[in-house]
């Protein structure tokens, strides 16, 4: 409550982000008859609780620069359209949702916005928690599995007027969030500098390891990023994640995913880290050239 600057009936603790997710399914969505909206290229947990549910999910992609459509997806809307799932910084893109855009909806949307903001801590932009008192219909999704490093932990937060967290700490299990992992973020939230200063260290190698992205000649594009990863457009794609885990380097293969044809999502490492990526980088590259 301290560190969000948010009251504490405003603030929900659960089993990961992935909870408050399917808690928002059960608390507003009908079995069949409700349907939500989802803009892809995104987190992909939304479509699959959605079909955990039987609820349809109808998306509405991104344009081609990765924002949101605002208008297409007020379009597709109808009175069954329960929640809408925004996800800022975008999981893989990497980038940042427009601000009027994002208003634009939940002042049009007449269901529940949910704005996903599990990489908010490498961003410069404003966290829609400032918000929260301004719009009803507005839950704000954050997690300590990023920034903070304790995805085992597995602590999702919902912020939300205290009527909707009410409900939702109503509909959740009792004491589903274990004590070793309660005492594990007690700690970490106590040395709450010490996290800061690594979200630091990452948006500086951030920036670094993009430059030195630049340089190799089979990257076609590096995409804009407020993460704690880039995705990247990269020649023979699919053989350059297969090469690199030759490398013990494991990246994502997004090359399936709409709007992301020949894209590797690489996380942020250590200096060290990066390092021995773009070292694995150039002789993959090299080997391909060769061959």
């Amino acid at each position: 409550s301290l560190i969000k600057g948010i009251p504490a009936d405003q603030i929900f603790l659960g089993n990961g982000s992935d909870e408050a997710i399917d808690l928002l399914f059960r608390i507003f969505c009908k079995a069949g008859a409700s349907n939500v909206i989802t803009c892809p290229p995104t987190y992909g947990m939304y479509a699959v609780s959605a079909s955990i549910h039987a609820v349809e999910n109808i998306e509405v992609a991104l344009t081609e620069n990765f924002q949101l459509n605002a208008a297409a997806i007020l379009k597709a809307t109808n009175d069954d359209s329960k929640l809408l799932f925004i996800c800022s910084p975008n999981n893989p893109t990497g980038n940042s949702l427009s601000t009027v855009d994002i208003t634009q909806l939940i002042e049009n949307f007449k269901g529940i916005v949910i704005v996903d903001e599990a990489y908010i801590d490498f961003s410069s932009d404003a966290s829609w928690l400032t918000k929260l008192d301004q719009y009803p219909n507005l839950v704000v999704l954050q997690t300590l599995s990023k920034a903070w490093g304790l995805a085992s932990a597995r602590l999702g937060m919902a912020f939300a007027n205290k009527e909707l967290i009410s409900v939702m700490n109503k509909v959740k299990p009792p004491y589903n969030v274990s004590g070793p992992s309660q005492k594990v973020v007690l700690e970490a939230l106590q040395n709450a500098k010490n996290t800061f200063l690594q979200v630091s260290d990452i948006i500086k190698e951030r920036e670094r390891l993009k430059n030195m992205l630049r340089n190799i000649s089979g990257v076609l594009e590096i995409y804009p990023s407020d993460a704690n990863f880039l995705l990247v457009k990269i020649r023979n794609a699919k053989n350059v994640y297969e090469a690199l885990i030759s490398h013990s380097i494991v990246v994502r293969d997004r090359s399936k995913v709409h709007l992301c044809d020949d894209c590797l999502r690489i996380t942020v490492g250590t200096m060290k880290e990066n390092d021995q990526l773009m070292k694995a980088f150039k002789h993959v590259f090299f080997k391909l050239l060769i061959s």
